[in-house]
């Protein structure tokens, strides 16, 4: 297979279409299921959703402040994703954001953000991005928004209808090439958090850098991801999901499936077609099939979760 290159914020080669295939992301508005940890995809239907237990939305990498050629106006993709969440035919229970809600964490930035998804009507669940926490100033700027319930690393755990949410931080103390690092103290915590869960209990992590490792030259992926997933291995049902590579991507790894989503401000390169990643211009009329959100449905034993996502526009 031919690698194109792609520079940021450049126009995507036209074979892009075709790596995108072999990279094999997740369609558009396809849910996919695993059987034998095997994943396969079909298109999500009406029964499904009326059988479902409960339902959230996942949102990620709005960027706002971000105003170069990729996207002038991240803000007005932002309420486009959003629109389409509220619009759902099945209502979602709540949503998580997964990461870079705004591009510099200026206080603006924050203040835009946050009117824009309070429109929405959701209880909102976040976990933070490198962009949302540069400092110990904007880490206190970032905890009085949207650290709810978190503790003073801005992570924290949550229990619904059965199912425990587990938000990661792992956008603090970078390691090489930006990898994402978690830290002793946390996984301390996660495993005392995990303690007193049967293994039975189904799993639904949220971070913003993968946990799974796509492309460390680029920081895709935890540097100690494995100390975490070691003690999420006794668990028969784990979701995890992130933001941070602005593309539709999944993986499977025993009862354990990762899936990242679309950012809803510009796509970014997929992994060895460009010299590094970053912003990237989408052809005329294409930005918005290359932005999106994910809704995740949950069928009490029923493994695993059905995840469907859809793009701003086809």
């Amino acid at each position: 297979m031919s690698k194109p290159i792609v520079q940021s914020d450049n126009a995507v080669p036209p074979n892009r279409r075709r790596v995108l295939e072999c990279m094999a992301w997740a369609g558009t508005g396809v849910v996919w299921t695993v059987a034998g940890g095997v994943p396969s995809s079909r298109l999500i239907g009406s029964a499904q959703a009326k059988t479902a237990a409960f339902s959230f939305v996942q949102i990620s990498d709005s960027h706002i402040g971000f105003e170069k050629p990729a996207n002038p106006d991240s803000l007005k993709t932002l309420n486009e994703a959003l629109d389409q969440a509220v619009a759902l035919s099945t209502k979602p229970d709540f949503m998580i954001h997964t990461g870079d809600i705004t591009h510099l964490a200026l206080p603006q930035q924050f203040d835009d953000a946050s009117k824009a998804i309070g429109r929405a009507g959701l209880e909102v669940h976040y976990a933070p991005g490198e962009h949302d926490i540069l400092d110990a100033e904007t880490a206190k700027a970032y905890m009085e928004r949207f650290g709810k319930g978190a503790r003073d690393g801005a992570y924290y755990s949550f229990d619904f209808s059965g199912v425990h949410f587990i938000s990661l931080n792992n956008v603090v103390d970078l390691k090489k090439n930006g990898l994402g690092f978690l830290g002793p103290d946390q996984l301390t915590w996660l495993a005392d958090d995990l303690r007193d869960k049967t293994d039975s209990t189904p799993i639904v992590v949220f971070c913003h850098i993968p946990l799974w490792t796509i492309a460390p030259e680029w920081g895709w992926g935890t540097e100690d991801s494995q100390q975490a997933l070691a003690l999420l291995a006794r668990f028969g049902s784990v979701t995890v999901l992130n933001g941070h590579i602005h593309q539709l991507m999944q993986k499977v790894e025993g009862a354990v499936t990762f899936h990242t989503a679309r950012s809803t401000a510009f796509p970014q390169p997929a992994p060895k077609t460009a010299p590094a990643p970053g912003p990237m211009l989408a052809p005329p009329g294409q930005l918005r099939s290359l932005l999106g959100i994910t809704q995740v449905a949950i069928a009490h034993g029923v493994s695993p979760l059905a995840i469907t996502d859809s793009a701003l526009a086809k």
